[in-house]
């Protein structure tokens, strides 16, 4: 009996906190307000960038706008046009559409600057693709840009996403900035 009687009391004196589930956990990133500052390197193009990002100078008025911090880069290429227009329009679509095997979803936002002739596309991919945002903008007889969005690290897109949305900012802000030199 009193063998009962002390299990009985070690389970009463054990049972007096309910067990609770742990509360959901997220992920909580500050990052930097966007400040932008004017391109600085020579090109047939000019537009602002992230303060937050720098300029590596390649060939061919070629360009990589490097995110250390989010270890992502903006790779841009630029071509003239020379009555091919149609060509570089469907080589920057297939190069978005390469992605559809990974994408659960791509949807392209035209974009127009009639002011300053500056026409184009971006394209946002959803879903563990290699880039999550493609862009090309165009004057329609002298220039043509293409850039794509890239992270260092094996796509995981619920992962990456919060640094996608700070950088589509500034990717917007390149497009809407983009002014072309004359030669």
């Amino acid at each position: 009996m009193r063998n009962f009687l002390f299990i009985f009391i070690l389970l009463f004196i054990s049972c007096d906190d309910a067990v609770l589930p742990k509360p959901k956990a997220y992920l909580s990133l500050d990052y930097p307000a966007h400040k932008y500052q004017e391109f600085p390197l020579e090109r047939p193009y000019i537009f602002e960038i992230s303060n937050q990002a720098n300029a590596e100078n390649l060939p061919n008025n070629w360009v990589n706008i490097n995110y250390p911090k989010f270890k992502a880069s903006i790779d841009i290429t630029y071509r003239n046009v020379d009555n091919n227009l149609q060509e570089l329009l469907i080589e920057a679509e297939k190069l978005v559409y390469k992605h559809t095997q990974k994408a659960d979803q791509i949807s392209a936002k035209n974009f127009i600057n009639a002011d300053e002739k500056v026409f184009g596309t971006m394209h946002e991919i959803t879903g563990n693709a290699a880039s999550q945002l493609q862009f090309h903008l165009t004057d329609s007889t002298s220039h043509f840009l293409k850039g794509s969005l890239y992270f260092y690290a094996k796509p995981n897109y619920d992962s990456i996403l919060p640094a996608v949305d700070y950088i589509k900012q500034d990717l917007l802000k390149l497009m809407e900035t983009t002014k072309w030199k004359n030669d």
